[in-house]
């Protein structure tokens, strides 16, 4: 949920950044409109600018970010996904097809939670097939990472932490240079 993210929101917040942190456990089972009503509450915001969002999704919300946000160009610059859920992409070349944005993502190599919804092999497979269809998908793997390796999470990894956190303030910055 929310409060679990606080810190690596407040992160991406000190980059410059409005954030709108929302529960992707309520994005479940929505068919993407969860996703899509969080985009018009981040556009609705006091603070926000008229134009495109960028979404930064973990695990869960992660997944529904990747598999959704990635197909509505007109509203969202880019996707930055840690640890996303994948393993319910199972039209894995019709996913690809359907990429409009950018997407990076950051994956744990010893990430096999809740028996591999979110393995950074399944994202190797999802790279692959996206770069078949001339799509933007930059992959990092992190080798000695597990799932929730971010700030205040269950596997925290000061390290690779740093680096996703540079990873995403990069992908932020050229989504939004144009």
């Amino acid at each position: 949920g929310p409060a679990h993210y606080t810190d690596v929101a407040r992160d991406i917040a000190q980059l410059g950044y409005d954030v709108v942190l929302v529960d992707g456990n309520a994005e479940e089972g929505t068919r993407g409109e969860g996703v899509r009503t969080a985009i018009q509450e981040a556009l609705a915001m006091p603070h926000a600018l008229p134009g495109k969002v960028a979404l930064v999704g973990f695990s869960l919300g992660g997944g529904e970010s990747l598999y959704y946000g990635t197909q509505w160009g007109d509203q969202v610059a880019g996707v930055v996904v840690w640890f996303p859920a994948n393993s319910f992409i199972k039209n894995v070349p019709g996913f690809a097809s359907r990429l409009q944005v950018p997407v990076v993502v950051l994956a744990g190599g010893k990430d096999n939670y809740r028996n591999g919804c979110c393995t950074a092999a399944y994202d190797s497979t999802l790279q692959a097939a996206a770069q078949a269809a001339g799509k933007s998908f930059q992959l990092t793997i992190y080798p000695d990472a597990d799932h929730d390796f971010v700030k205040g999470g269950a596997n925290y990894n000061a390290k690779d932490y740093e680096d996703g956190l540079k990873r995403t303030a990069d992908a932020l910055k050229t989504y939004f240079s144009t």
